[in-house]
């Protein structure tokens, strides 16, 4: 596993990072077997490890502290995410100062940290960015509670809000090879010294034929998930399927050697509920896309 500095926070992070979210961390999934993939991550060199306190319906982030308890925690990045909360079977939203600080507090006690590395901002708004809430994020820097701040989200108009913003350390953005016009996002953010996450940098799978082998209730569960609500992403990523063909390489290997391409990428988080995929992503680290092949990449994006 390689190693990247996570923008200006003093944080290094593994190019690959464990996502403890979706099926992972819902009580249908087997609590052990989500435990051994948190296991597994961390003996494969993980130390960025992404969850939220909406997260699965609220379970991700105590199941993720469960999965870390008796370890050794010293050279983790665990981060969390405030500003949604699950109730039942939906997702509230609250940037509210008391709201954010009430969430990271909670998040330490599920996780149980005394510092949680990395809070972010779970989608809000460019106008949620407010002085107010931005003094209480410093505040809880202060209190020693939070190491760094980052905002999470998939709109460019606030992630260049982020970047305007000097208290703002890390930006988590949705890139992929059907997303290279975060691109230009991605190289601001890293001038002015962010660290920048990749989210989706497997495209939600649908980049394969992997959404498409129904063997347990979480391929359903995703399954249904990518035709509902990524129908877009599912016909864009058919004309990239050529990445299933590459040799040497697996589709998802090929997938996250072209996000970690980018230099100004610090990780690229993804989840996993199968010990051989967890193998697979982690084995991308260090690996590089032929140039024909990126090049292929490009002819086919817009």
């Amino acid at each position: 596993m390689l190693y990247r500095p996570l923008g200006r926070t003093g944080l290094d992070v593994s190019e690959i990072g464990f996502g403890a979210a979706s099926w992972w961390g819902m009580a249908q999934f087997s609590e052990a077997a989500a435990v051994r993939l948190v296991h597994a991550a961390l003996d494969g060199g993980v130390t960025l490890f992404d969850t939220g306190s909406s997260y699965s319906r609220g379970h991700a982030e105590a199941r993720l502290g469960r999965a870390l308890k008796g370890r050794d925690l010293s050279s983790l990045v665990v981060a969390s995410k405030a500003g949604t909360f699950a109730a039942g079977r939906g997702v509230r939203r609250d940037f509210s100062p008391a709201a954010i600080v009430a969430s990271a507090e909670r998040s330490l006690r599920n996780l149980g940290l005394e510092t949680l590395p990395l809070l972010q901002l779970h989608g809000p708004a460019a106008g949620e960015l407010t002085d107010e809430l931005r003094t209480a994020l410093a505040d809880l820097k202060a209190r020693g509670l939070i190491r760094a701040v980052g905002v999470n989200s998939f709109d460019p108009e606030v992630i260049g809000r982020a970047i305007a913003l000097a208290d703002i350390d890390v930006v988590m953005v949705d890139y992929n090879v059907l997303r290279s016009d975060r691109e230009p996002l991605i190289a601001a953010a890293a001038q002015a010294g962010k660290g920048v996450l990749a989210g989706m940098p497997l495209a939600m799978g649908h980049l394969g034929v992997r959404l498409w082998k129904i063997r347990a209730p979480r391929d359903i569960w995703y399954a249904a998930r990518g035709v509902l609500r990524h129908r877009r992403e599912v016909r864009e990523g058919a004309r990239f399927g050529f990445l299933n063909h590459l040799p040497g390489m697996t589709g998802a290997q090929a997938a996250l050697a072209y996000v970690l391409a980018n230099p100004n990428v610090a990780s690229a988080v993804t989840g996993a509920t199968r010990l051989a995929h967890l193998s697979e992503n982690l084995a991308a680290s260090g690996v590089a896309l032929p140039p024909e092949a990126l090049a292929a990449i490009r002819a086919r994006q817009p």
